[in-house]
């Protein structure tokens, strides 16, 4: 298989399990040096890397709170060392804003406590991640955002997230017109319910699982790596063009 990411860096927040395990690990087949984040899942994070570099690719794990303002700057301070350590430059041509937590909370039991907390990893984190990319971020870079169907359909058990991935495609579309001058694409992926260990417990349930796949036009949950593969879409230079966009990845959630 060609590596059409051969030589360059990507940073992809929240990949020690479910979607950006699969992004990770699909950036890192396509040849790109990975650097991953995670906050309580050590050991997830480091069986992605093993997962990585026996497939013979290359990657490392920091550690980030995101619910914390300070991990942002911390967090590329780490990035910076290890980059230049392995390429010799602090460089970095992919962002993919992956990281959350659990966006379950509905609108009577949602607290300023919880809000924050939610608004903090979806939105602000993002944010801020970017804005100390931007001095990083190669000319003809790519940032993609993990944005979510909810953004565009609500769900009402998380009235909060899906503010925030509304927020993301917002944010998504300014920064398609602020970095375009510099070649920089700005894409966001919204993905709809797709099969990792967040919905596990609903997927044990016959009854919501037909009740979920009922509204998918193409009947199943999806797979992290068919998000994965449109991620590694946009990080490749096939997807150059394309920039300002929410790419739906729900199997047809909408419809």
């Amino acid at each position: 298989m060609t590596q059409s990411l051969k030589g360059k860096t990507a940073l992809v927040t929240g990949a020690s399990r479910g979607i950006g395990r699969a992004i990770a690990e699909r950036l890192a087949r396509d040849g790109a040096t990975v650097a991953l984040t995670y906050n309580a899942g050590k050991s997830g994070a480091d069986e992605t890397v093993t997962a990585i570099e026996k497939a013979g690719g290359s990657a490392f794990a920091i550690h980030a709170d995101l619910v914390d303002p300070a991990a942002v700057p911390a967090l590329f301070e780490q990035l910076d060392d290890e980059f230049t350590r392995r390429n010799g430059s602090k460089a970095l041509d992919i962002l993919v804003n992956n990281a959350g937590n659990s966006g379950w909370v509905g609108f009577k039991d949602a607290t300023p406590e919880s809000w924050d907390t939610l608004m903090a990893v979806y939105a602000r984190a993002p944010f801020f991640i970017i804005q100390a990319a931007l001095d990083r971020l190669a000319d003809g870079g790519r940032i993609i955002n993990i944005s979510s169907a909810a953004a565009t359909k609500p769900v009402t058990a998380a009235p909060v997230y899906s503010m925030a991935k509304a927020a993301i495609n917002t944010l998504t579309h300014a920064l398609a017109i602020e970095l375009g001058p510099r070649g920089i694409t700005a894409n966001a992926v919204a993905p709809g319910f797709t099969r990792t260990d967040a919905n596990a417990d609903l997927r044990e349930n016959p009854e919501l699982v037909q009740a979920v796949e009922s509204q998918i036009a193409l009947g199943r949950f999806g797979e992290p790596s068919e998000i994965a593969a449109v991620v590694a879409f946009l990080a490749s230079d096939e997807g150059h063009w394309v920039t300002g966009q929410t790419i739906e990845a729900s199997g047809g959630y909408k419809l």
